[in-house]
């Protein structure tokens, strides 16, 4: 019911595609915990990958790729539980941006989005 925004339709796809798997533990049952939270359900985060590719891998980094999927201008928190020292927008090669470093906030970090826009961003962690 509703627009495809209210009813969900772009996490519903996701979950037909790319449905979750159960694997069996051994131990007892682990808390809940999630790597990566988006204060926004217009904000889909489609990437999470180590920086860097061939020789060039960083470790110590992960790159986190999202993007607006409901054609609007959004203003979202990226949430991580990973130890972040810093953080910067880059290009899709991993080349930090012009404006520079995103200050860490209690939030998380803050992005801005316009209609479909993508972006990547430079996840650096502490060690």
């Amino acid at each position: 019911a509703g627009s495809f925004q209210e009813a969900g339709v772009i996490q519903q796809a996701y979950s037909l595609n790319f449905p979750l798997h159960t694997v069996p533990a051994s131990c007892a049952p682990c808390p809940a915990w999630s790597a990566f939270s988006v204060s926004s359900p217009a904000i889909v985060l489609e990437t999470v990958k180590q920086a860097g590719a061939g020789a060039e891998d960083r470790p110590d980094a992960v790159v986190v790729r999202l993007y607006e999927a409901h054609g609007s201008t959004v203003t979202a928190w990226l949430q991580t539980s990973l130890p972040v020292k810093e953080a910067m927008l880059c290009d899709l090669l991993e080349r930090p941006a012009a404006q520079g470093r995103l200050p860490l906030e209690q939030q998380g970090l803050k992005l801005s989005f316009t209609p479909f826009h993508v972006l990547s961003v430079l996840l650096v962690l502490s060690r």
